[in-house]
């Protein structure tokens, strides 16, 4: 029997928008004042961006957009593992039963995204089994670009995998965590979203329909029949992974045409893209039916 292919995104080109949701500036520990931070993520060419200092949520009301959608937020930092509160209407008190702060989040109308879990020195800022416990959270950074620079990895999509392969369903977010100036443009979300109010952007992330890069730009995304098929004009390869990272096939070249084998019991397909140097790109899972 065939697999129906569950696909978050929709149907054509976009319109797609470009933006980072985890940025510091000086109300913590960021060395640009919140407009400097807004400047320079604008001249970047970014379409919205969330400032996210630690456990405080610096006002953005009356900082000049320069176009873009500005999303409030706070990371979620103090007793526990850091995790960006998205949408964030009021301060959430950093509990240590991060559960709790999670429920919090949900009840005022927010999204919880769980932070650079392969940070620090001994690679593990969240435990795979604090992950697996915790419930409702949107998705988890699959990149995080201080980590570049900092302990531990900046990829985390073993972890990814092994939530996916439990039928977890969470999103892969790529953001720069930017402290400095040398954190800034690494790597952003580019959400399918049908407009540029923050409400139709917040509604793609928390639908999936997004994907995350480092420097990889996704043309199209496109699901016919038991089809998925990827074009990215600056891919120079594709790996397609499924259930528990194992790696289903990997192909050269700027465009992906991957059919799911009849009679394959995997719960999701998710592509890695390739382009120069480090870039990358990472669509969300495609989750498979009978």
């Amino acid at each position: 029997m065939g697999r129906v292919i569950e696909s978050p995104y929709l149907p054509g080109r976009g319109p797609w928008l470009r933006g980072n949701l985890h940025t510091h500036t000086t109300e913590s520990d960021g060395n640009l004042s919140p407009q400097a931070a807004v400047d320079a993520y604008a001249a970047l060419g970014y379409d919205f961006l969330m400032i996210s200092d630690h456990d405080r949520i610096t006002p953005v009301d009356r900082l000049d957009p320069k176009g873009m959608t500005l999303v409030r937020g706070n990371e979620i930092t103090a007793n526990g593992p850091h995790m960006l509160h998205v949408n964030a209407a009021a301060k959430v008190e950093p509990l240590p039963d991060r559960q709790a702060v999670i429920d919090t989040v949900i009840a005022m109308g927010g999204m919880v995204i769980m932070n650079h879990p392969n940070w620090e020195a001994h690679f593990n800022h969240c435990d795979q089994r604090i992950l697996e416990m915790l419930r409702g959270y949107t998705g988890i950074e699959i990149f995080n670009g201080v980590t570049l620079r900092a302990e531990g990895s900046p990829l985390a999509t073993n972890r990814w995998d092994m939530l996916l392969s439990q039928g977890r369903r969470v999103w892969g977010f790529a953001n720069d965590d930017s402290h400095d100036d040398v954190d800034r443009g690494v790597c952003w979300n580019v959400v399918q979203s049908a407009s540029r109010d923050v409400k139709d952007i917040l509604e793609a992330l928390r639908c999936g329909r997004f994907y995350a890069s480092s420097g990889v730009a996704i043309d199209e995304i496109r699901v016919e029949g038991p089809r998925i098929r990827v074009l990215a004009q600056n891919a120079q390869a594709f790996h397609v992974h499924c259930d528990n990272g194992c790696m289903a096939l990997r192909v050269s070249g700027p465009e992906l045409d991957f059919e799911v084998p009849r009679g394959a019991a995997w719960r999701y397909v998710r592509i890695e893209c390739f382009g120069p140097g480090a870039s990358q790109a990472w669509t969300q899972p495609f989750f498979l039916h009978s």
